[in-house]
This record gives C-alpha cells, sequence and structure tokens, in this order.
C-alpha cells in the first residue's frame, strides 16, 4: 500500500513471486524425469516474466470486492489465471506462426533454436511446435493445479472451479472462431469479429477473472452478476485497443512486431470496418495484402493508410469510448462493498483503454 492508496506493482511482484515458488516446486518433478526437461523448463521460465499480469489483477479486485480479506490465497488463485493465460499464448503463437512473445522469442522459435543449437536429427520447426504445445499442455494443467491448492476453504474453491471451466470452455472456443474468421476470407462481418473479441477476450480478460475473484470470497449473486455488465463492455474496449497497438503500436513498448495481425489475416473489428467502407481500390490493396506472411515493411505502411483513410481508426476510437463510458456506468452501479477496490477497478478502466503496450 501507498499513501494513494494499493500499489499495482506490488500486487504484481506478490503474483510473481506465487508463480516463481509454484514453477520452482514442479520444475523440481519434472527435472527428475530426465535432464532433457530443463530446456522446456527453461523457455517457461523466460514466458512468465514481463506480463502485464491484468487478469490476476482483476481476480484478485474482485474477490477483494465482496469484502474479503487480503491474503496469500487469493494471491495464489490470481496467479492461477497467469499460467492460464501463458498456456493460451504459447498455443496461440504457434497457431499464428509468431515470432515474438514480450519482447523475447516465441515458445516455438525457442525450442527450435534449442534444437538447432543440439544438432538435433530432424526439422527445427516441427520440433519447435510440438514442444511448445507440450507445454501449452502442461502449463494448462497447472494452472488447474495451483487454483485447486490456493488454500482458501474447498467449498469456495469448488465454486471458483466451475467459473474457472467456463473461462477455459469460452477462450479456448473464442480461439476457434478466431480461425474461422480468418479462414472464410469473404466473410467480413463486424457482428463475427465482435463475437470472436467477447469470447476470445472480453470474457476471458475482464468478465471471469472478476467473477471468479467474486466467487471465492462467497460474493452474493447481484455482485457476480454486476461484473458481466462491467466486465464484457471493459474486456471488449482492451482487445480494440490491443487491435490498434497490434497494427500502430511501438514494438519496443510491445514487445512483438508490429502489423503481425495483418500478415497473419486476422479478421478483426479494426479490420472488418474498413473493409465496410472502403472504396474499390482501397477494398482491392486489403484482400491482396491481408493474410500475406512475407508482408515487408512497405505493406505494412499501406495498409495502415487504408486503415486510417478508411475511417476506421477513428471508428474503433470512438468505439472504445464508447465502451469505456459502459463500463464506468456499470462500474459505479455495482455493489462493491470495498470503496478502494471500486477505485482500484476504476483505474484499472483507465490501464486497460489507454494503454500504450
Amino acid at each position: 500500500m501507498t499513501a494513494a492508496g494499493p500499489d499495482p506493482a506490488e500486487l504484481r511482484e506478490r503474483v510473481q513471486s506465487r508463480l516463481s515458488t509454484f514453477l520452482a516446486g514442479r520444475g523440481a518433478v519434472i527435472g527428475a524425469l530426465g535432464p532433457e526437461l530443463a530446456g522446456p523448463m527453461a523457455v517457461l521460465a523466460d514466458l512468465t516474466t514481463g506480463g502485464k499480469l491484468l487478469r490476476p489483477a482483476f481476480c484478485y479486485w474482485g474477490y477483494r470486492s465482496a469484502g474479503a480479506p487480503d491474503g496469500d490465497e487469493i494471491v495464489a488463485a490470481a496467479a492461477a489465471l497467469e499460467l492460464l493465460h501463458v498456456s493460451a499464448l504459447v498455443h496461440d503463437d504457434v497457431m499464428d506462426g509468431s515470432d515474438r512473445r514480450r519482447g523475447r522469442p516465441s515458445a516455438h522459435r525457442q525450442f527450435a533454436d534449442l534444437h538447432r543449437d543440439g544438432g538435433w536429427a530432424g526439422d527445427a520447426e516441427t520440433f519447435g511446435n510440438s514442444a511448445a504445445i507440450l507445454l501449452g499442455d502442461l502449463i494448462l494443467g497447472w494452472s488447474d493445479e495451483l487454483l485447486r491448492g490456493c488454500g482458501l476453504a474447498a467449498d469456495r474453491v469448488a465454486a471458483g472451479i466451475a467459473v474457472f471451466e467456463a473461462m477455459r470452455t469460452e477462450v479456448i472456443g473464442g480461439q476457434y472462431l478466431d480461425l474461422v474468421a480468418q479462414a472464410v476470407a469473404d466473410d467480413d462481418s463486424i457482428l463475427r469479429a465482435m463475437r470472436v473479441l467477447r469470447f476470445k477476450t472480453a470474457k476471458y480478460s475482464v468478465e471471469r477473472p472478476l467473477q471468479l475473484g467474486a466467487t471465492l470470497a462467497g460474493a452474493p449473486p447481484d455482485l457476480v452478476t454486476s461484473f458481466t455488465a462491467f466486465g464484457i463492455p471493459l474486456g471488449e474496449a482492451f482487445q480494440l485497443r490491443d487491435d490498434l497497438l497490434g497494427v500502430f503500436g511501438d514494438p519496443e513498448r510491445t514487445g512483438k512486431p508490429a502489423g503481425d495481425d495483418l500478415r497473419e489475416g486476422k479478421r478483426t473489428v479494426l479490420v472488418t470496418t474498413a473493409l465496410a467502407t472502403a472504396d474499390a481500390a482501397d477494398r482491392d490493396c486489403l484482400r491482396r495484402l491481408l493474410g500475406d506472411p512475407a508482408l515487408d515493411e512497405d505493406g505494412v505502411d499501406r495498409l495502415r493508410a487504408v486503415l486510417v483513410r478508411t475511417g476506421a481508426v477513428d471508428e474503433v476510437e470512438k468505439l472504445i469510448g464508447q465502451l469505456t463510458a459502459q463500463a464506468e456506468d456499470a462500474l459505479a452501479d455495482a455493489p462493491i462493498v470495498d470503496p478502494t477496490a471500486r477505485q482500484v477497478l476504476a483505474d484499472l478502466i483507465v490501464a486497460a483503454t489507454q494503454r500504450h503496450e
């Protein structure tokens, strides 16, 4: 705590410390299987540092919103969400062929380098993808283990597990919807893009973490329900900001190359809005260049110009503002017991929607 209130960095440090302790214990167990397992654990240590830890923060303050006290138990439960998130990132990077994550080589690239450096037989890229899938599966299982063993009362944990399971199902379903949206290239539906955004990010990043924390605290149903009215618009605004940063952000701050979403052909709300409003020439440019994995900086710049010229950037900024206002109104109406939690959640609105990385 500081004189001005809770220090976000302090919570991040506590979550990070709990993750490190948990992984050290699991590393000792898995290391006993053989020296080859040192490689995956080194990759995992790399991936579990440097994150924004927004999901653990929403979980923690969802718990405190119900009037529950601070404790190591809720920090452990919140840390489980970061493991779930890292698992999703590892798999997502394989599917997207992404080279960078959090300013470092992505997991499958690190494994491919391990293969090449060792002079091993077979194809390094195939090895890298296979090893990353296994690592993502392992982390997914560990996230469940960390939540179940967080130390809160068994009945609270059992109720929380139901929220956690719904969260996992929704994010995997949202990821599949994203794959379909990229595959059905002629479908430029903004409604489809918003549905992907809701399940892949809004519920997963904000609504469910808040509801998990509140459920673990034994919160009344009206508080748990209020986090839908608050969390969905905030989560949607968060992802819309992320889409803009993915195209226009500074790689030194975002930790991943600008333009990767364009190379992957993602049908984001930003892109589908541009396609809906573009003239024939700009639409042709979008269709020719979107999804080209070899897209160079000149191609990225041309697509950026189209996104600006069609008014798509302005429309997304406007939508972020509208969704942020909805979240603020919902927060004002939420039956939150702890006034400090209410203020922190208000601060998190700003952190999620006005960030630069």
